[in-house]
């Protein structure tokens, strides 16, 4: 156990966490004397680092086969999951695989066995049912966001990946919704249950209505967005249709922002993500697959320009704000003659100021063809920049460094200079291409 304790310090070292928060606390204990586990937590919490610690635990060093099993919802959070367990240097080897991108991707690096394997169902079951690799060593399986992987998975890929994991000795569900039944194949009778969503402390996000005058809301979106100035947020539309006719409305005015939906290519999406992340863009227009299980930060508001059709897409949407110990509001862009459902209460309407103004954004990403796979780190990146580039420290953004590419943030006012000026240039060993996206 004393080994396990400066294992798990020299981990949050790592990822430069000094405490754990009561939740993990309380969940490493119950996961770590429980075969299974159901969590309940608020979005934005720390479930991923909750779960992840006792699963390393449980692995065993001399063993070459497929470990521990977390079966997600989306691509993000599979990439997500994947990039935590690589920041925290277990030496324990993980892959992520998801729809979206090639099998071939998936076979190459399933060649050299990962300790823990993370995948939506689909793409899961598609690997079990080739046998692409045994299953009869997976002795931890987590489900995460445990609700809508049943609901991904309800075609039947679920039950089918059960049924291939007969030895599965430690079972983690989690989950920032109360109330999803779990199917019994799932195998979670008994299960202990840490339900720390009424435990919240009193949330600081503040519910606003604001009335359309007419049934369009367009441009009473407009005025909430120079309301709101240029705070990162998400602006929540129900169909993708909507979402596109938004995003070519916003275009005319001007509005820097990027979308995010199920339709969209996941290189898109990825890129989406990266620009809200590195302040290329403030303003997101999204679906619900935004609402949980994706890697952003804290946003300052979000917007529903369409009410959402259940009180669960309501409050995980809301979720996006106001998380932990900060302050955020909704707005609800109310059209005329619209009727709330009954689950939207607590909100007032007001009067909003529009004479704000949205600056462009400061920052532009640039894409590099380049990544981990070459031997490129953050720091080869940042030398090209401040000594080919001229760069000073206030003028280099975040970089973010992916398997075979990166994206780095720079002024937007220097932008092309520096594309003209690095493109092709040597990272390492290897000529790279330097474009804005």
């Amino acid at each position: 156990m004393a080994n396990n304790i400066k294992a798990q310090q020299e981990i949050l070292e790592k990822l430069n966490i000094y405490a754990l928060n009561p939740m993990q606390e309380q969940a490493l204990e119950t996961i770590d004397t429980n075969e299974k586990t159901i969590l309940l937590s608020p979005t934005g919490t720390g479930k991923t680092l909750a779960f992840l610690l006792p699963l390393l635990d449980q692995l065993d060093p001399e063993c070459e086969e497929v470990q521990a099993l977390i079966i997600v919802p989306s691509r993000e959070l599979a990439i997500q999951i994947e990039t935590v367990i690589r920041d925290m240097g277990s030496g324990y080897k993980a892959n992520a695989i998801y729809g979206g991108r090639s099998i071939a991707k998936d076979k190459i690096e399933l060649k050299h066995t990962p300790a823990i394997l993370i995948g939506t169902p689909g793409r899961l079951a598609d690997h079990f049912e080739q046998a692409r690799f045994t299953t009869k060593f997976i002795k931890t399986l987590v489900i995460d966001e445990f609700d809508i992987s049943i609901e991904v998975g309800a075609g039947g890929e679920m039950k089918f990946i059960m049924s291939y994991l007969a030895n599965v000795n430690k079972r983690i569900l989690t989950s920032a919704t109360e109330g999803a039944s779990i199917p019994k194949y799932l195998k979670m009778d008994g299960a202990k249950t840490l339900n720390f969503l009424t435990e919240r402390p009193s949330s600081k996000l503040e519910v606003k209505t604001v009335v359309s005058p007419s049934v369009n809301k367009h441009n009473t979106l407009v005025d909430v967005l120079h309301h709101v100035g240029n705070e990162p947020g998400i602006v929540f539309c129900n169909t993708k249709e909507r979402l596109e006719d938004l995003s070519r409305f916003l275009d005319k005015k001007d509005i820097a922002h990027t979308c995010f939906y199920g339709g969209m290519e996941q290189h898109d999406r990825e890129r989406a993500l990266i620009k809200l992340r590195n302040g290329s863009v403030s303003v997101l227009v999204a679906s619900d697959l935004a609402s949980r299980g994706i890697d952003i930060p804290e946003m300052r508001y979000i917007i529903h320009y369409e009410i959402p059709s259940s009180n669960q897409e309501y409050t995980h949407r809301n979720g996006r704000t106001a998380r932990v110990d900060s302050k955020g509001t909704a707005y609800i862009i109310k059209g005329k003659g619209e009727e709330f459902p009954e689950f939207i209460k607590n909100t007032k309407q007001v009067k909003i100021n529009a004479s704000g103004i949205i600056k462009p954004p400061f920052w532009t990403t640039l894409f590099i063809s380049g990544g981990r796979k070459d031997k490129i780190s953050k720091g080869d990146i940042a030398g090209l920049f401040f000594k080919q580039g001229g760069l000073n420290k206030d003028q280099l953004g975040v970089i973010e460094l992916k398997q075979d590419c990166a994206f780095v943030a720079v002024p937007q006012n220097i932008a092309e200079g520096l594309v003209n000026e690095l493109n092709n240039s040597r990272l390492k060993k290897k000529k790279v291409r330097i474009t804005l996206i």
